[in-house]
């Protein structure tokens, strides 16, 4: 018998029932999760749209590739970015509440705007961020991260498919894109980033959190390729959150590797040549702390920004007061509905503000170079994306609130 000690539950009494009755709801789900109704304990007070920076919470790993000249260690500069980004994408929520808990899902046109202001002991200079809800059904999320100091950007989307197979099982959709100007070249970088499927752990107990599975891989337009397998923490051995990666040239395979990286993207990870065995780097969460996204102040946002928007519902969530939660929600949804059938009526499609949709045959050479390398073709899945989308600078350049030609009935506000 194990003497393993087993987690004390987290459901609050009063929740017990509600809890219950939710993991029974689960147990036959499949598809989308945002359409589950979760007990009052476990809902957040953040919405999807704010997920997007996680991306580059840690801005001076996400512009160090740019800064480099070896095109091998800009390749592994970009790794190490992306497993950097692991903890705060996965494990920063749980550890911060004690558990993950179900965001607000967000309304079609929701906007999330925010920067990283230049640090003036650092070089990194000022990162921004624009982040669009672009679909609603299916819920598809873009973002643009930029540095334009260093010449960086990240653009991507996503959305996610959910199923019950003993616990949620998450397969994310969509892919991200990592582009630079290497120094003394004029010929821009890409990397194509594919998102890793999850599923979640303890959930019986009400403390659920986030485990990785499978693999994703980088592709880089200069013939490198990362992979990263992901492996939760098994019945007799092992820890959470671990992982192997290696970065290979393309044309040589994974059985020759360039590097290794191993250890647990929530803690600590080392990264050696493995030509010569060497630790060239070490990675440790702790001492890395992030830096803090700014936002404008609440009454000098958009009525579309998420803070905004949500002001109200998330408000009431702290307060426990489900009543109100539920009212205010309903303002927004109705509102919602009410711009789809006028839409509808009229023959036209909700406007995105900063992102266009686009067929994959009409990407850029360098995305389908790597789709190749990738072997991603036909598996976009831009059926479940509502399409591919892209960023677009010119509807960004000098864009000032508000956002949207839509009044405030768009969102059922007054203020």
């Amino acid at each position: 018998m194990s003497s393993k000690k087993e987690p004390q539950s987290q459901v609050p009494p009063q929740s017990k029932g509600s809890w219950s009755s939710f993991l029974k709801s689960i147990a036959s789900f499949n598809g989308d999760l945002s359409s589950l109704t979760a007990p009052p304990f476990i809902l957040s007070t953040t919405s999807l749209t704010e997920y997007s920076a996680y991306w580059a919470e840690h801005p001076s790993v996400f512009v160090a590739p740019a800064k480099e000249a070896d095109p091998e260690k800009r390749a592994l500069l970009v790794l190490k970015w992306f497993l950097t980004t692991l903890h705060q994408q996965y494990c920063s929520r749980s550890e911060k509440l004690g558990s993950e808990k179900k965001p607000l899902n967000p309304f079609l046109g929701e906007l999330f705007i925010g920067k990283w202001l230049a640090s003036p002991n650092s070089d990194v200079g000022e990162t921004t961020l624009i982040s669009e809800q672009v679909s609603h059904h299916p819920p598809v999320t873009a973002y643009a991260i930029q540095n334009e100091k260093h010449g960086v950007e990240l653009q991507g989307y996503n959305a996610q498919k959910a199923s019950f197979s003993s616990t949620i099982q998450v397969k994310q959709i969509g892919h991200a894109q990592y582009t630079i100007t290497p120094p003394g070249s004029s010929e821009k970088e890409k990397y194509v980033i594919t998102l890793p499927s999850l599923h979640i752990e303890s959930l019986i107990y009400g403390t659920p959190f986030v485990e990785l599975e499978k693999s994703t891989k980088i592709a880089s337009s200069t013939g490198y390729v990362a992979k990263i397998d992901y492996s939760g923490k098994g019945w007799l051995s092992g820890k959470k959150n671990t992982f192997t990666a290696s970065l290979y040239k393309a044309s040589e395979g994974e059985k020759k590797p360039l590097y290794i990286v191993e250890g647990q993207w929530s803690d600590t990870f080392t990264i050696k040549n493995a030509r010569t065995k060497e630790v060239v780097d070490r990675w440790v969460v702790k001492e890395n702390p992030t830096t803090p996204l700014t936002l404008a102040p609440l009454e000098q946002q958009d009525l579309w920004e998420s803070r905004r928007a949500w002001a109200d519902v998330a408000n009431n969530i702290v307060k426990g007061d489900m009543d109100a939660v539920s009212g205010y929600k309903s303002r927004i949804e109705n509102a919602q509905r009410e711009l789809r059938r006028v839409e509808k009526a009229e023959g036209r499609e909700w406007e995105r503000r900063f992102f266009n949709r686009i067929d994959e045959k009409d990407d850029d050479p360098l995305f389908q170079q790597l789709t190749n390398t990738l072997d991603l073709s036909g598996q976009l899945e831009t059926d479940k994306t509502g399409g591919i989308w892209r960023f677009d600078p010119s509807r960004a350049a000098g864009a000032q609130p508000p956002y949207h030609k839509v009044g405030n009935e768009g969102l059922g506000l007054t203020q």
